[in-house]
């Protein structure tokens, strides 16, 4: 390429050497048969040195150069482009794994708990009845005359459930005083838990009148059919003074 475009340059040179020697040939010819001055001689030696000047200027290096810096900046642009979506892509991946990962493991934990749950009620409804079957019946006490408060109280510690006496004992303490023969004039309640009539306690025997154990017997059952437990019929009785 460098001897081709020397060789361009002295073709040039050479074309516009020739051509402005021609023209001061006929600019001679002519101011000498017109009786022109030195300084349209000058003019033209000028102009010829002007056309060899620009004729000296290499043709397309400089496009060729240009082309190939863009096309640098170009390819440098894209492969920047490149990189950044990839850098982008792959945070995103990371922070959706995060989020993936923190949702599987609440999702984990949230029936880890509902399990442990499960199986809590689960054995504490054995122990319940476990509880309750352990208990004794009314038909397990001996036949009495009569009976001090220290004996029902006895009594009904061996029938009714650990967890469920408290609540027992106290609805007991507000209706009669631990009495097994309390009566209420005015109504007709009767008995350790004020039956309303007195009478209703012989479904669970016929001597509701003078044994405590036959009375403690129906008044468990009934806290447990109509409120679920006697813990059940004293929450009751604390809102409505009655159950």
């Amino acid at each position: 390429m460098l001897e081709g475009n020397r060789v361009s340059r002295i073709s040039v040179r050479g074309f516009a050497v020739a051509s402005a020697t021609a023209v001061t040939t006929v600019g001679a010819v002519v101011g000498v048969a017109s009786g022109g001055t030195q300084a349209s001689a000058d003019s033209i030696e000028a102009t010829a040195a002007d056309a060899t000047l620009l004729a000296d200027i290499p043709a397309g290096n400089h496009a060729v150069a240009q082309t190939a810096s863009l096309t640098q900046q170009a390819d440098a642009q894209s492969l920047a482009a490149e990189t950044e979506a990839k850098r982008s892509a792959e945070e995103s991946a990371r922070k959706q794994a995060a989020k993936d990962a923190a949702a599987k493991k609440a999702e984990a934990d949230k029936k880890a708990a509902e399990e442990r749950a499960k199986e809590r009620e689960a054995a504490e409804a054995k122990s319940a009845a476990a509880s309750r079957s352990a208990t004794r019946d009314a038909s397990d006490f001996g036949v009495q005359s009569s009976y001090t408060v220290a004996q029902v109280q006895a009594m009904a510690r061996q029938m009714v459930p650990a967890d469920q006496f408290q609540c027992f004992s106290n609805i007991v303490d507000h209706e009669s005083s631990w009495n097994y023969k309390a009566s209420n004039p005015s109504s007709g309640a009767y008995g350790l838990m004020q039956a309303l009539p007195g009478s209703k306690m012989s479904s669970a025997g016929a001597d509701w009148q003078t044994n405590p154990a036959t009375q403690i017997k129906w008044g468990l059952s009934y806290m447990d059919g109509r409120y679920g437990s006697p813990c059940g019929a004293w929450e009751f009785w604390q809102a409505n003074n009655w159950y």
